[in-house]
């Protein structure tokens, strides 16, 4: 399956294209638009896995490790389509709770699957936002998170909450005989030349679930460049084309930025290009461009919010510029 298949499989109108002025902006345009941000630190562009545009802002550096904050739940989605590829998992419809040796809860969260917890449609109470803290300060963050209110059912709304992402985490683990590091320096790294540092562990010592993996930005463009690529590095299948067509597939839709979401990618069009992205906060961007073979991975001040209405929205229109010139060049 190639690229072109995939993005064919991407539904026709995934949101409102953002409008382009009459005349495209010249590609020498590109650097002086980004630096204009504060906030940004890094931007990487390739196209046809070739770099076309790679600078730091603010002293910042290429090869430096930034935290790439919730893009990490594009990583762990790829990694459990790894382990669905492996058998380790048996697919997005497997229950949760078996894996994690749970009795039943006797409600609508003994129905909650791995593609529920991949596309936040766990139906649980949030444990973002304003009750993030709450959530790491608990005891048991797999068990705090399992335990919200039910305010949806599995598979209903979307509900943006990282912690299903570790009670996902959790599942690959238990699954896998795994910790999520060492899934991701075997499944990604050895393969990809991808360095991952350790990074926050819970007081079980399981490592969080879709925040705080830390990488370069270089490392961040490989990940793109690896999904344009179907999947493979060199002669090796890292995870398979299906996984990727099945994670580009919309199953939700964010309240806030009215885009869809599949399985840790948000999907949406830029410059009229239909794309698929992970947003971490703060800035952090991975953003793929099927129809132009394009990367795009940003990272900026992992300290400062990066609002929808804010600083997320000068980020749409640096990737709406750069996806027009290199759609016109």
């Amino acid at each position: 399956m190639s690229r072109r298949t995939l993005l064919g499989a991407l539904p026709a109108t995934l949101a409102a294209p953002a409008l382009l002025a009459q005349t495209p902006p010249r590609p020498d345009d590109l650097a002086t638009h980004a630096d204009g941000l504060d906030q940004l630190r890094t931007l990487i562009i390739t196209v046809g896995g070739q770099t076309r545009f790679a600078n730091a802002f603010g002293g910042r550096r290429l090869d430096q490790t930034a935290n790439i904050k919730s893009v990490s739940k594009t990583v762990l989605a790829t990694l459990t389509g790894i382990a669905i590829d492996r058998g380790i998992l048996e697919g997005p419809d497997q229950p949760v709770l078996p894996i994690l040796g749970r009795a039943p809860f006797g409600d609508a969260r003994d129905d909650l699957t791995i593609g529920d917890l991949l596309s936040m449609r766990a139906g649980l109470e949030s444990t973002s936002g304003e009750n993030y803290g709450a959530w790491i300060a608990s005891r048991d963050w797999v068990d705090y998170a399992l335990t919200r209110d039910l305010v949806g059912r599995p598979g209903g709304r979307f509900i943006y909450s990282t912690g299903s992402w570790h009670i996902l985490g959790a599942a690959l683990s238990q699954a896998s005989g795994l910790s999520l590091l060492e899934m991701a320096r075997a499944w990604l790294g050895a393969p990809m030349g991808i360095a991952f540092a350790p990074w926050v562990q819970d007081r079980r010592g399981r490592y969080l679930g879709g925040n705080e993996m830390a990488m370069t930005p270089s490392d961040l463009a490989r990940i793109g460049e690896l999904v344009l690529n179907d999947g493979r590095v060199g002669d090796e299948q890292v995870v398979s084309a299906e996984w990727i067509h099945t994670s580009w597939q919309p199953r939700g839709r964010s309240r806030w930025s009215g885009d869809a979401y599949g399985y840790g990618w948000f999907l949406t069009s830029f410059a009229g290009q239909q794309a698929c992205y992970g947003r971490g906060y703060g800035g952090q961007m991975l953003v793929v461009v099927p129809a132009l073979d394009m990367s795009i991975s940003i990272t900026s001040d992992p300290t400062l919010p990066a609002r929808s209405g804010g600083y997320f929205s000068d980020l749409r229109a640096l990737v709406d510029h750069a996806v027009a010139d290199f759609a016109t060049a």
